[in-house]
């Protein structure tokens, strides 16, 4: 049997930005899922592998297609589909994480994933497209982007991000974030969006340079595919210690590439871990994920990725009918935590029980997130037997309240399923769980 106490008189700080994904919506297409991703009110959208969606967009080769051309004129630039697809995100409420760099190329040439012949002119290149974002430069626009990243992945095994070694990588972010900041002083610059924590030559000679050099860089930015919790977990304090023993212990956070992945190979792992994103146990993976990273050091969670063309890695909308999938929800669900705003104090206990709880600023409104996940060989999670899960609250005003239980499993999408009044500001309520089912909790102080 599982337990789950909540106090809501107790406050643990705000509902951090855990449901960021990798791209937006997709904007002038024939079918859309704008009005789908709206709904999700997903807070940013880091724009990367941008171009597998729209061509010419976003890459800094792709904005600046002649690195030989005069980066301060502004026939230089092409920002024609980057500026309809930034258009787009904004549209439906979602602030953007704009990546500097591009796109990663599994092809065997590459081009944008080739170091910048000169690192200072690359430099200047990205502020003039700062500009033109956030300043209107080039008949641009006034967007306030804050977060900018300087490349994705450098340390990818086979080079399909950066051609070049650590310490070429290391100059090109060292130049580049001294000359952002000096330029725009009130944005956040980071990096490396590493692709793996533990990499060990990286930090060899990473950790140097930031104790030696103390470049001004506001966010560190790494990844993690992984299948439990306990994975996540681990790399989190890793990258927590390593900015530690840096000198820069007090910067954001941030994984920004995240999904489940089971394993890389055999070939059946690999295509269980595809067919898990886009099913239940991919919905209450995601939301197990999140409720984890809201209670660790991590600033902000980005999800991998919303990108219609992203087949195997996209489990939020149907490739075919742009229509919502299960794990869709788990979004959706976050979202009404966050705007609640105030996370407070909720204790699970159980195998495979997540919870999380939070407040309205007034206190007369809450809401529990709960889910039931373990990381078992099925997508569905029919041939377990479910778990029974009581719920105790105390905290909210001492007037009746208005429970409603909405469910997310294999017949429901967040629909609600049970509805009651109770008499004060305490109480409990038992329900069956079935193993990848969620629920959210509203309540609600008449």
């Amino acid at each position: 049997m599982g337990n789950v106490k909540i106090d809501f008189a107790k406050t643990q700080g705000k509902i951090k930005d855990m449901n960021s994904v990798n791209n937006g919506p997709l904007g002038d297409h024939d079918l859309k899922n704008n009005e789908y991703y709206a709904a999700a009110r997903i807070p940013y959208a880091r724009l990367h592998d941008s171009t597998f969606e729209w061509r010419h967009t976003v890459d800094v080769h792709e904005i600046f297609p002649n690195f030989d051309a005069d980066e301060n004129d502004p026939a230089s630039y092409d920002f024609t589909l980057t500026d309809v697809y930034l258009d787009s995100i904004e549209k439906v409420g979602t602030k953007i994480f704009y990546r500097l760099g591009t796109t990663i190329e599994h092809e065997i040439k590459r081009y944008g994933s080739i170091p910048p012949k000169d690192f200072r002119k690359w430099a200047r290149i990205c502020e003039h497209i700062i500009r033109h974002e956030n300043e209107g430069w080039a008949d641009g626009f006034h967007r306030g982007i804050e977060y900018w990243e300087i490349w994705n992945e450098p340390d990818l095994l086979g080079h399909m991000c950066w051609t070049g070694t650590i310490s070429e990588y290391i100059e090109l972010f060292d130049i580049a974030i001294r000359h952002l900041k000096k330029c725009f002083p009130d944005i956040k610059v980071g990096g490396p969006a590493l692709t793996h924590i533990k990499r060990v030559e990286w930090w060899a000679e990473f950790i140097p340079y930031l104790k030696e050099k103390k470049p001004p860089m506001d966010f560190f930015s790494f990844h993690r595919y992984a299948s439990t919790t306990e994975q996540f977990t681990r790399d989190i304090e890793i990258a927590k210690n390593y900015m530690v023993e840096a000198g820069y212990g007090d910067v954001e956070l941030i994984l920004n590439e995240w999904n489940y992945l089971l394993g890389w190979e055999p070939r059946e792992t690999l295509l269980h871990s595809y067919r898990t994103i886009h099913a239940l146990k991919g919905a209450a993976f995601n939301i197990a994920v999140m409720i984890t990273c809201q209670d660790s050091p991590l600033d902000h969670l980005m999800y991998y990725d919303a990108r219609h063309t992203c087949a195997e890695f996209n489990g939020l909308f149907d490739r075919i009918s742009y229509e919502p999938l299960k794990p869709y929800y788990a979004f959706y669900a976050f979202s009404d935590l966050a705007e609640l705003g105030t996370e407070v104090k909720a204790t699970a206990e159980g195998e495979g029980i997540y919870a999380l709880a939070a407040k309205s600023e007034d206190g007369k409104r809450g809401a529990l997130l709960l889910t039931n996940y373990r990381n078992e060989m099925t997508l569905d999670g029919k041939e377990f037997p479910p778990e029974t899960v009581k719920i105790a609250w105390k905290g909210l005003p001492d007037k009746p309240t208005r429970l409603t239980v909405r469910t997310l499993d294999n017949d429901h999408d967040l629909e609600k399923t049970v509805g009651l009044t109770v008499p004060s500001c305490a109480g409990e309520i038992t329900l069956t769980l079935p193993l990848f089912a969620s629920v959210v909790i509203n309540f609600d102080v008449e």
